[in-house]
């Protein structure tokens, strides 16, 4: 890993032990959604979003997602950046993949509100990045593209996040 995604990964750690108190304050500067913090500040703080969150800096897109929104983010794991073929993430970190890399992470990005009530009735939902996602819902398992939502309605002041478990490709 390069020096300025490890400090950029440090960083966040160091935000993530700042960020920690909001939650042990109910009730206290939270949105009507009982939410505290915006998307990027709820990834970090859960603590098993640091390549996405070192690959949201890399692209230039952490301002985006600290927006006003309302997004929703399918937001990959650590675990599932691993899944990814070697050399593939370092690849896409490169400063010359940038617009690549923001292609990809937009590809995870539903503009709108999209909690698991209503994404479970869709069969597809418009990214940012201009393509669609396939969504399927399969005995009680919901798939988007070909990853699978392990976790939903994880609420932030600026929208939503649904933590799956591989990385989403465009085509």
């Amino acid at each position: 890993m390069n020096r300025s995604i490890a400090r950029s990964i440090l960083f966040a750690l160091a935000v993530l032990a700042a960020l920690a108190a909001p939650f042990a304050l109910a009730g206290s500067g939270k949105s009507s959604s009982g939410a505290s913090m915006d998307i990027v500040d709820t990834a970090v703080a859960a603590g098993n979003f640091k390549t996405l969150a070192a690959a949201l800096q890399a692209a230039g897109l952490v301002d985006t997602l600290k927006g006003a929104g309302p997004f929703t983010v399918f937001a990959p794991t650590d675990e599932a950046f691993a899944k990814l073929p070697a050399g593939t993430l370092e690849s896409l970190l490169k400063p010359e993949n940038k617009a690549k890399l923001a292609s990809i992470l937009t590809y995870h990005v539903v503009p709108g509100a999209v909690g698991s009530d209503k994404v479970v009735k869709m069969t597809s939902a418009k990214t940012v990045q201009g393509q669609s996602v396939k969504i399927s819902v399969t005995g009680g398992t919901v798939m988007v593209d070909n990853a699978k939502v392990v976790k939903t309605d994880i609420m932030a002041t600026n929208g939503i996040i649904h933590v799956i478990d591989s990385v989403l490709l465009p085509q």
